[in-house]
């Protein structure tokens, strides 16, 4: 028998996917919960073979909770509704078995588990083609000026704390908005959030 948690904080679905889950007969919901933080101590007492979890939960997200169970033996599954390539390579980072969008048929979640129980990999094809075509374009340097934007800083306080020239540092932000194909700096955070390349 497998051994399911689940931790999902839209109740509704989170009741679907138990029921749905329990109609296998080779499986077994043993815990359910509605944020990153309950998980982690669900895992902890149930010991499942499978925890299945969405990314953007209450209190603690799906992605923090997996890095903090990365050592732990269940095989962690994604399930979320967003295809992002931040989002998956974090995912990829903390060693999920696998990552799937909630609009793929039902029977798929199923199959994917036992192909995981069986030692292999689940990644949604999207989000594959993806990585491949939706790179993070900054360098390593111009990451670091866009978290510091993010973060409030003026082009002052940029160029003090990376020991740059203001000139420099408006130069980065240029190529920034140049490559992300934005006018402003608000903008370019936005399209840097939504791409999901905050780590």
């Amino acid at each position: 028998m497998i051994r399911i948690v689940i931790a999902e904080d839209q109740r509704m679905l989170l009741g679907a996917l138990g029921s749905l889950l329990d109609l296998e007969e080779d499986m077994e919901v043993v815990g359910k919960a509605a944020n990153g933080e309950e998980v982690i101590s669900l895992v902890k007492q149930q010991n499942p073979d499978i925890l299945i979890m969405d990314i953007e939960m209450p209190v603690k997200s799906g992605l923090d909770a997996a890095e903090e169970l990365k050592e732990h033996p269940c095989k962690v599954i994604i399930l979320t509704t967003f295809a992002r390539p931040g989002y998956f390579e974090r995912a990829r980072n903390a060693k999920v078995s696998g990552y799937l969008l909630k609009d793929s048929p039902s029977e798929d979640l199923a199959n994917s588990i036992r192909t995981i129980m069986n030692g292999g990999r689940i990644y949604a094809p999207e989000l594959v083609d993806m990585i491949y075509s939706n790179e993070n374009p900054l360098t390593e340097r111009e990451e670091q000026v866009i978290k510091l934007i993010a973060s409030g800083k003026n082009t002052k306080e940029i160029s003090d704390e990376l020991f740059l020239a203001q000139g420099t540092v408006r130069n980065y932000v240029s190529i920034i908005l140049d490559k992300l194909n934005v006018s402003n700096r608000i903008e370019a955070i936005s399209r840097f959030k939504e791409k999901g390349w905050f780590k």
